[in-house]
């Protein structure tokens, strides 16, 4: 069982760097029209997605989403408070007549 798994381990790592020696294949054909054109929309794509990446990454580096989350805590905190002073007060209004 120990020998099974030892040439499994050896085998798995020759696999491994074995995929590292391929060579590059070569291009026989120059590249069409439909190629040049989706080459190009790949590459504005990519580049799209690159810059809203980084553009999200910065936005949570300013932990707005926490800002965000205790300005509304506070915010209903508040209103709450006024919202049960202006009920007091309508009570007393209408109940004293």
């Amino acid at each position: 069982m120990n020998k099974l798994l030892v040439i499994t381990v050896l085998v798995g790592l020759l696999a491994l760097s074995a995929d590292s020696f391929r060579m590059p294949r070569q291009v026989e054909e120059e590249e069409g029209t439909i190629s040049k054109i989706t080459g190009t929309i790949r590459s504005y794509y990519d580049s799209a997605v690159n810059t809203a990446t980084e553009y999200i990454e910065s936005i949570k580096g300013l932990k707005l989403e926490e800002k965000a989350k205790n300005l509304y805590a506070d915010t209903t905190e508040v209103a709450s408070t006024y919202a049960g002073i202006m009920q007091d007060q309508l009570y007393h209004i209408f109940s004293s007549q």
